[in-house]
């Protein structure tokens, strides 16, 4: 890796950046999320984590992986002062985007196999039970996954991932207006739209404010470096707030285009909105099946999430070749194959964690997929997070001065004064207490 390589336009950092906070988490997790803990109450929440932790968390990654200009296993390396420790946080950050990968491929599996059955005609008696104690199954569909993804960025920053990348996401951002428009026209859907949106402020307890703020952290993909490993890829024309706030402009759109879907077409067809995980594959197939033109509808749908889930797929594939690289020094197809093996191999835990390889983590129900999502949502996105909020904002760590000087680089907003206290103690001190708050009242046995 001696020549280090660089995206070929503002236009593909923003939509790489986007599509890694664009995926499974606004239009699978969001959706079930939403249904469960009360509809508009949990949204309200969301968005305003989005806001309030998501920006400047995102600012701060894109603004040390430009100054750094190296993957997050070194970042920290080559920004902290002499002696320190920082550069721990790189190995945190590899076995995050790891994990992540371990179940999310197979989600990702998921989505393509509803896909192709729709495509086929062969909708009729789909459901989330069988098909995920289906071995065959989900190991075929994984592994096609894992295939695709390193498939595409073997062929490298520019020619792979960014190309892809530049037709993918107008191409989701598309197929989510037209099927949200076509949901919304359905006979019951006001009612749908008044649960999704209108708050219900007495179910807003302890737990959903902690879930609201996992998953803002969780869809923008926020704590494990994939953010950082983009601001490493582009230049110093434009601040990094500014760019932040347009990635996290597109990622709640896509959030909130995904609800508009989803929750009108089921109070239509008198649906339950609070099957969690569920909701996506057995709500939604029902409804296609139920509605004139369904597979033409059903099949799109399906499309628009398996671009979702892929855009993830190849950011985080991206970063975790990026790491495994600056350790080996392997070029880009070598990493890709031997990467590829060794993701798939793991991820053959939560492949056959509904058959042959059982295993309750926590409570009844739970399984490998639920180990790997607490790992990554419940610990290593927040406390990355957490990470970066001291490292940028004190003198132990990058310190304020060299963050801020780095961030308002460039055309487009600036860090200002005034949100110093924000960045330093409001963020960090709510990301601390929400984690904690979260590890006491989880739900262990």
């Amino acid at each position: 890796m001696n020549n280090r390589e660089s995206l070929g336009s503002r236009l593909g950092f923003i939509l790489l950046s986007a599509g890694c906070a664009i995926g499974c988490g606004n239009v699978w997790k969001f959706p079930w999320m939403a249904g469960q803990y009360g509809g508009g109450g949990f949204v309200l929440m969301y968005v305003l984590f989005l806001v309030l932790l998501g920006v400047p968390v995102m600012t701060m990654e894109f603004s040390i992986g430009r100054a750094a200009q190296s993957s997050p296993l070194t970042m920290m390396k080559k920004l902290e002062k002499p002696g320190a420790k920082w550069h721990a946080y790189g190995a945190a950050a590899l076995l995050g985007n790891v994990a992540l990968m371990a179940f999310y491929t197979v989600v990702c599996g998921w989505i393509l196999y509803y896909f192709v059955q729709f495509l086929t005609g062969h909708s009729a008696g789909l459901s989330f039970g069988p098909m995920i104690s289906d071995p065959g199954l989900n190991v075929g569909y994984t592994f096609a996954t894992i295939a695709i993804g390193f498939g595409v960025i073997s062929f490298g920053l520019q020619g792979g991932l960014e190309r892809v990348t530049k037709f993918m996401m107008p191409a989701l951002l598309a197929l989510m207006v037209g099927l949200g428009i076509r949901s919304l026209t359905l006979p019951g859907a006001a009612e749908g739209v008044r649960f999704y949106l209108v708050p219900d402020f007495s179910k807003i307890d302890g737990k959903v404010v902690v879930g609201a703020m996992n998953q803002a952290f969780f869809t923008l993909s926020l704590g494990t470096g994939a953010m950082a490993i983009f601001g490493s890829y582009i230049g110093k024309d434009h601040s990094m707030m500014g760019e932040s706030l347009r990635v996290v402009a597109l990622d709640t759109l896509a959030a909130l285009l995904a609800g508009f879907i989803i929750f009108p077409a089921c109070t239509t067809y008198g649906l339950e909105v609070g099957a969690g995980p569920a909701l996506l594959f057995n709500t939604m197939a029902e409804v296609f099946n139920q509605m004139e033109g369904g597979r033409v509808f059903g099949t799109l749908f399906f499309l628009f999430m398996t671009f979702a889930a892929f855009s993830t797929v190849l950011a985080v594939f991206e970063n975790i070749l990026a790491m495994v690289r600056e350790i080996t020094g392997w070029s880009r197809r070598k990493g890709c194959v031997l990467c590829g093996i060794g993701i798939f191999a793991l991820a053959l835990t939560t492949a056959l964690g509904y058959s042959v390889l059982k295993f309750q983590p926590f409570a009844e129900g739970s399984a490998w997929l639920d180990l790997w999502d607490f790992i990554v949502s419940n610990n290593i996105l927040p406390l990355g997070s957490l990470v970066y909020c001291l490292f940028c904002c004190n003198k132990f760590g990058w310190g304020w001065d060299s963050f801020v000087a780095e961030a308002n680089t460039g055309r487009g907003m600036k860090v200002r004064v005034w949100m110093r206290p924000l960045f330093r103690y409001i963020v960090p001190a709510a990301i601390a207490g929400l984690w904690i708050y979260g590890m006491v009242t989880f739900n262990w046995r």
